[in-house]
């Protein structure tokens, strides 16, 4: 059938004939009844950014620290040696607080005057704040920058292959609450398997099948028998949590050197671009489920956003009834998207396992599947910002064990509340107006 909206549907409101509605990726020129919009000011972004600011000044210039901070640029390794970077604690956070306020004020003048406060900006924000907090944190001590980021990337792993689930599952119209279970399935699967056949990609492809299998009950009960998603998710988090933990205990432990020793992928360096200063060590010298990440997050992008499959995905989860309309089988492109997003997400349990840890460990996704979801929504369901946003959860996650090496003075419990403080602040209060999906979470009848 033909992907064309009848004339009728098209001057409804809807995107040139494609049958998909306006998103923030495919906006009409002229919507011909559309209501007028009404501008509504957001101060969150600011009151987020005068807050930061005047924490700034309290902690790097009331509670400033004396002595030298010094940032350390290469690996032993690295084929070009960089020099350390030695910064002088006290001004550094003194100048940084000064720019900080200045960031904030301009914030307050761009939403003064209706102008937008892009994502470059809250970033350029976000390091001037982050390079002073090192500074007033490490003063007197040396942080090893390439290993604070290697860090970050190897931890961000599971976080990204969830987040691109999540993408996929809420773009057609499911909200995937069962991320968490989605990781755990693959990551205690995969173990098991590549322990028995001593093979990484059967072990690769175990993962995906658990994952699978999960958003099957996921995609079966929300969408062929209409049950909330978002109990369905819950209760396989809880149910898949509760089997993994049975089976690790009664069977993985009695028999670890058969059912829970797998081999781990080793680093793969890519030549000329892992000698790369600071860049390489982070990016390039990681293990093949690494490249894998780089690759899905490219193609999730790219197919959703430029292609006929991309298309039909977001007018499934933005405007069933118009997808419908043109001949687009609702239901069934929910079901086997739901499917490809639990068969993404079961990679990055299998990095657990297979890329990490080295073995399976009750419960040890340890909430990533929650983490990964809140990147879905602090990303704006865009895979790119996905990714960058569960980078942040991740590097902040890394940070707290830094920190707590080189013997920071900030307190252990708030090194651990860190990654969720984070989180919270991301999702509550940088992220601004927030749109999802507008069919996410409805089911569908066709009439």
């Amino acid at each position: 059938m033909s992907d064309r909206l009848p004339e009728n549907v098209t001057t409804n409101g809807l995107a040139g004939g494609s049958g998909l509605p306006p998103t923030e990726h495919n906006h009409p020129d002229a919507a011909i009844d559309a209501p007028p919009t009404v501008l509504v000011k957001s101060w969150k972004a600011p009151i987020a950014f005068g807050f930061f600011a005047l924490g700034a000044i309290v902690l790097f210039i009331v509670f400033g620290r004396d002595g030298d901070s010094t940032f350390r640029l290469s690996t032993d390794s690295d084929l070009i040696q960089l020099p350390a970077v030695v910064l002088p604690t006290r001004a550094t956070g003194i100048v940084l607080s000064i720019v900080l306020v200045v960031l904030a004020a301009i914030s307050v003048w761009f939403v003064a005057t209706d102008r937008k406060i892009r994502v470059w900006f809250m970033a350029v924000f976000a390091v001037v704040f982050l390079i002073a907090f090192l500074t007033w944190a490490s003063a007197g001590q040396t942080i090893p920058l390439p290993g604070l980021l290697i860090g970050t990337v190897s931890l961000s792993v599971p976080l990204i292959f969830g987040a691109l689930g999540g993408v996929i599952s809420e773009r057609v119209g499911v909200v995937n609450v069962a991320i968490e279970g989605q990781l755990l399935a693959g990551a205690f699967v995969s173990a098991v398997v590549a322990s028995v056949t001593g093979n990484l990609f059967v072990g690769l492809l175990g993962a995906v099948i658990a994952g699978t299998l999960v958003s099957f009950v996921l995609a079966a009960f929300s969408i062929k028998y209409l049950v909330d998603q978002v109990i369905v998710g819950v209760v396989l988090n809880v149910l898949v949590t509760g089997l993994t933990s049975f089976l690790y205990s009664q069977v993985l432990t009695a028999n670890p050197d058969l059912l829970n020793s797998p081999p781990r992928f080793d680093r793969l360096p890519i030549p000329l671009l892992s000698e790369i200063p600071i860049i390489g060590p982070t990016l390039f010298r990681q293990t093949i489920v690494v490249y894998l990440m780089y690759i899905a997050v490219a193609v999730v992008f790219y197919g959703l956003f430029k292609t006929k499959w991309g298309l039909r995905v977001r007018a499934v989860g933005e405007h069933p009834q118009a997808a419908d309309t043109v001949g687009i089988k609702v239901n069934s492109t929910r079901f086997w998207n739901v499917l490809l997003a639990g068969a993404i997400t079961g990679l990055g349990g299998a990095y657990f396992t297979l890329g990490s840890v080295g073995q399976f460990n009750k419960e040890m996704t340890a909430g990533a599947g929650y983490i990964a979801l809140a990147a879905v929504i602090f990303g704006r369901w865009d895979p790119i910002r996905a990714t960058l946003a569960a980078l942040l959860f991740g590097f902040a996650t890394n940070l707290q064990y830094v920190l707590g090496v080189i013997g920071s003075p900030v307190p252990s419990e708030f090194l651990l509340m860190l990654p969720y403080l984070i989180t919270i602040f991301a999702v509550a209060g940088l992220v601004g107006r927030v749109r999802g999906p507008a069919a996410a979470g409805r089911p569908y009848v066709s009439a």
